[in-house]
């Protein structure tokens, strides 16, 4: 009879040295603990509750039939703790039968949280799965009191420093365990003195005014800048390094902060030590390596200027020029160093921009991702990078921003990655990130007259991934009526023409009538199509019709009664479209920098109207200061009757409200008939700037912004001057985001340039308008 023999091992997973020196101990410190190796006549599992007993089988090296020694007893040990089920595992001999007793562990039946405020249920447990704190994960009590020290941490960066956390295990039927973390937040600590020590050239305030981290304020509890965050207080330190090097103190540094909490963990105290060092002057800049031979072209690109104070930007600024242009010639990975000499004695400092170009290469392949929707070929239609070319770094950065202006994307990032196994190839990985395309844009505005004007449409910019655009856009106020179909195809042939179809319906009233017994119905379609000349030209040439019919007579104005009776109450028009664009914005959505203008002309070549109408816009996009963007709008409009014919009252222009000047009511400048009623005019004028700043804490969140504006304009009718006595203007604050649902844009105005007969509204709102 075989003597019974026992090897075991518990809390392996937790401990596994512990564990793999226990094994070897019991198999090698003598042949009392030794097996002498024989056939398994059978294989039993004993203390199973919730596993499967295929999974303990499955992982032991032996079956039955097998020969059985000390190496495959070690072995199954390992496995079977290794599949982190067991919390103990024992190999039994019993005769020629080996039998695997096991302690299962716990499973985690539910995870729940008790005196949760800060921080959403869901988040938690999330966090939690990544430290396998899961439920119906096996239970691990150190991997709760990891959790614990997790939740702790998170709380932490909340500034919640007094928080409490404790968790009780209950166990259940079947071996299973509930796990709920009782959670004490306590209190928020707020900083309460920032100090900055060592400074004399600049005073503690203004230091401190570079800090998105502050003591306290009345927008603190939106902001929570005065809640202590490790990252954020490194964020204020480089800007902090920044400001010192960008104004000559090459050799400033932060020699160390603390932070300190008081007692009641309720007050932090931060405490900044700086070594400023001397100001030094920027004497000459020398170029040394190899520049090609082109070393006149790289020198136009410096914008170091000697005879003033070292700029940490302007280093940093021609380092990029240069290896950006190393990259129009093909050299990916050109490397450019800026070597300061300086002379601690007269303060004075010589730099030398030190390059070398590396390897040529050229791109191997292209590939394009993060695009779960939209369709490859939308976006390499775009690049003006091809494979099997040579690198250009230029071509690379505009089909990023070609790529960028289409709106689809939130973000767009090209990477360069070389090939492995060669020299001179590199690949091209363009992540993107995509943004709903398919909005339900809303827009209201409120006023005496109209009271609330709705402004409601539907879009899908890029139909089921194929760039194409389709939209159905609907306008209704007390005055007027638009219901606009369009469809877009930016790429109806291989070059690049684009191809638009609109089907439209609008009824009008002019504003302030006496009465509401008429109105002005116009259906219409058009075609249009746009042929790309360069990168950033594009000619429109299109083609429609438009029949318009002057319904009711009673209150008609005085200007509608006299053309129809001239021409009759129904006219039509087949006006001639040409237009041109040239678009130069880094972005199409939220601009910073570029420009912007348009041309847009429309001849009536048949039909009873006959007439031409220009519009011409121009934007231009400025950075003045880090994280602020200026931006101006300027738009004139004129149009003229031919062939004898009056300008059609249909086409008039019309200013006021959102798009033209802000405060004044929609559409409500120009001329007034005899009866009141505004009917616009044939020459508009509208010159807008707005100041976009970001909001406090926000960093540099360019979708969350708030802007002053400053608008200029008005309408003039045939006959009337344009003056400087006629204009309007106004100024106002607003808001704008970039929300889910479309870009929204709030604004209260204050005209200051006016008339006591001009009608004022003051706040306006729209989702999707521009300026």
């Amino acid at each position: 009879m075989r003597p019974t023999l026992r090897i075991s091992c518990r809390s392996i997973l937790s401990r596994p040295a512990l564990a793999s020196i226990v094994i070897t101990a019991a198999l090698h410190t003598g042949s009392a603990w030794a097996v002498e190796p024989f056939k398994l006549v059978d294989i039993r599992v004993e203390g199973l509750q919730r596993s499967d007993a295929g999974t303990v089988f499955a992982s032991l090296p032996f079956r039955i039939g097998d020969t059985y020694t000390d190496e495959k007893g070690v072995a199954a040990l390992r496995a079977l703790f290794a599949t982190g089920l067991f919390k103990d595992v024992r190999l039994q001999i019993d005769g020629s039968v080996v039998v695997v007793v096991v302690d299962e562990r716990s499973v985690i039946g539910s995870i729940d949280f008790v005196g949760l405020k800060e921080f959403e249920k869901d988040a938690l447990i999330k966090a939690l799965k990544d430290f396998g704190v899961s439920e119906g994960q096996p239970f691990d009590k150190a991997l709760a009191d990891r959790a614990e020290q997790e939740l702790k941490r998170q709380y932490l960066s909340r500034s919640l420093y007094g928080v409490e956390v404790v968790s009780t295990v209950t166990p259940q039927e079947r071996n299973r365990v509930n796990v709920t973390f009782n959670v004490t937040e306590g209190s928020v600590a707020k900083i309460k003195e920032i100090r900055v020590v060592g400074n004399s050239a600049f005073s503690e305030s203004t230091l401190k005014g570079l800090f998105d981290l502050d003591e306290g304020g009345w927008l603190s509890f939106y902001t929570k800048a005065d809640r202590y965050s490790r990252a954020k207080l490194n964020a204020d330190l480089e800007t902090l390094r920044a400001y010192y090097l960008n104004r000559g103190y090459l050799e400033f540094n932060v020699e160390s902060t603390q932070v300190a909490i008081s007692p009641d963990k309720q007050d932090i105290t931060i405490t900044v030590n700086v070594k400023e060092g001397q100001l030094y002057t920027v004497t000459a800049v020398k170029l040394d390596g190899q520049y090609l031979a082109k070393e006149d072209e790289f020198k136009s690109l410096v914008t170091i200027k000697p005879g003033e104070p070292y700029r940490a930007e302007s280093v940093a600024e021609t380092t990029k020029a240069f290896v950006e242009k190393f990259g129009t010639f093909g050299y990916a990975f050109a490397r450019v160093d800026a070597r300061p000499d300086i002379d601690r004695v007269n303060g004075r400092v010589e730099l030398t921009m030190f390059a070398e170009p590396q390897r040529r290469v050229y791109v191997r392949r292209i590939s394009v991702a993060g695009n779960a929707r939209t369709r490859d070929e939308v976006v390499r239609r775009e690049f003006r990078q091809f494979e099997s070319s040579w690198y250009d770094g230029r071509k690379i950065k505009l089909s990023r921003d070609r790529v960028d202006r289409l709106g689809y994307f939130s973000d767009v990032n090209i990477d360069t990655n070389e090939v492995p196994g060669t020299a001179d190839q590199v690949d091209l990985v363009i992540t993107i990130k995509e943004k709903p395309t398919g909005n339900l844009l809303l827009g209201a505005g409120f006023s005496s007259a109209d009271k609330v004007s709705l402004t409601a449409s539907i879009k899908q910019e890029n139909v089921f991934g194929t760039g194409n655009y389709l939209g159905l856009e609907f306008n209704t106020s007390k005055s007027s009526r638009t219901i606009v179909l369009s469809t877009i195809d930016p790429y109806y042939t291989i070059d690049g023409i684009s191809r638009a179809f609109d089907f439209y319906y609008r009824t009008s009233t002019p504003l302030n009538s006496q009465g509401e017994d008429y109105k002005l119905v116009t259906p219409g379609a058009s075609v249009r199509f746009g042929v790309p000349f360069s990168e950033f030209d594009t000619v429109f040439f299109g083609i429609g019709f438009e029949r318009t019919e002057i319904q009711g007579r009673d209150n008609l104005p005085d200007s509608y009664f006299r053309y129809r009776e001239q021409f009759g109450p129904t006219s039509t028009a087949v006006p001639l479209t040409i237009g041109w664009t040239r678009d130069q914005r880094d972005s199409a959505l939220v601009p910073t920098q570029g420009r912007y203008q348009r041309v847009n002309v429309d001849i009536g070549i048949a039909g009873d109207q006959r007439y031409i109408r220009t519009n011409l816009q121009f934007q231009e996009y400025f950075t003045p200061f880090r994280r602020l963007t200026l931006g101006v709008n300027a738009e004139l409009g004129y149009g003229k009757g031919l062939g004898g014919r009056p300008y059609p009252i249909f086409k008039n222009f019309f200013g006021g409200g959102l798009g033209t000047v802000r405060g004044f009511d929609q559409g409500s400048l120009g001329q007034v008939d005899n009866l009141g009623a505004y009917i616009g005019g044939n020459r508009r004028l509208n010159i807008n700037t707005e100041l976009y700043l970001p909001l406090p804490g926000t960093g540099n969140d360019r979708t969350l912004r708030w802007f002053t504006y400053v608008d200029v304009g008005n309408v003039w009718a045939v006959g009337d001057d344009l003056t400087f006595d006629s204009l309007r203007a106004s100024v106002g604050l607003g808001f704008s985001w970039i929300s889910p649902v479309g870009p929204l844009k709030i604004s209260y105005g204050a005209p200051f340039k006016k008339q006591p007969t001009d009608r004022i509204q003051r706040l306006q709102f729209q989702i999707g308008t521009a300026f």
